[in-house]
């Protein structure tokens, strides 16, 4: 994938004099004229005109949706984000779009990181709510939201460009078709799944056993107080993942985490 890539964020921003607004020309510049669709390979996106709420870019072909997040330093735990309720709502229709989450050095104007993570991983526990502002605000009691990124399991932060250097398309595409099956699901089993597939990565090793997630019974029933019968449940998760091609059945309850 050598060359596919223009580093450089060349947009001129000389309109705009504080370095915020200079970077999102430069990265918004960059991504439409050089990134691909993560959903289905599709290239160039092509930029909402109109602002819309929440997405930035669509894809033409895939008409998947995405939302461009960027900074100079390290992602944080969260990320502020706009309106809870409009947020809320997105999830509740299925209509909150991609995240793509791209970190720049400003003294050359360069790409060092980019990674997208999927709409199919948000759901309502991803979203926090902040609080309302102030009577003296220009917006009084307006309410933001923040996504809680460090919430989102591994499978669900593709990498596209890792310090400067572009990951293997055929790699991202297929890590993002992996987790499609997660779309139509309602945002209660898409948690189930998401939760249990935390718990798997929190174990640390690519071998696991159906003993190791069970140590995880007390945490997911605090997280599902609604279900009564959680160890049915874990197993039943993991054979969506299994089917998913993202658990390998090693033998009776023993499993393996698929990398590519």
């Amino acid at each position: 994938m050598t060359g596919e890539f223009d580093w450089e964020m060349r947009e001129d921003a000389a309109a705009f004099t504080s370095g915020s607004q200079k970077a999102r020309v430069w990265t918004e510049g960059w991504v439409l004229r050089q990134m691909y669709c993560p959903s289905c390979g599709e290239r160039p996106l092509t930029d909402y005109t109109n602002n819309k709420p929440v997405a930035d870019f669509y894809c033409g072909l895939c008409s998947e949706d995405y939302e461009l997040k960027s900074t100079k330093g390290k992602f944080g735990k969260k990320i502020t984000d706009g309106a809870y309720a409009t947020m809320m709502a997105r999830l509740q229709s299925e209509t909150v779009p991609s995240l793509m989450l791209l970190r720049y050095t400003m003294a050359d104007r360069m790409v060092q990181d980019l990674s997208v993570i999927p709409k199919q991983f948000f759901v309502t526990d991803l979203i926090e709510r902040r609080k309302p502002l102030a009577e003296t605000a220009r917006r009084a009691g307006w309410v933001g939201c923040n996504i809680l990124i460090d919430k989102v399991p591994k499978a669900g932060r593709i990498s596209l460009v890792e310090n400067r250097i572009p990951q293997p398309k055929d790699r991202v595409l297929d890590k993002w078709a992996k987790t499609r099956f997660l779309r139509g699901k309602t945002l209660a089993k898409k948690g189930w799944v998401l939760d249990v597939l935390n718990c798997v990565e929190h174990i640390g090793q690519t071998d696991f056993t159906l003993a190791d997630v069970y140590k995880f019974e007390n945490y997911l029933s605090e997280l599902h107080p609604e279900n009564n019968n959680v160890k049915p449940k874990i197993r039943q998760q993991l054979q969506v993942l299994r089917d998913a091609g993202i658990l390998e059945f090693v033998r009776r309850g023993e499993y393996r985490v698929l990398t590519n």
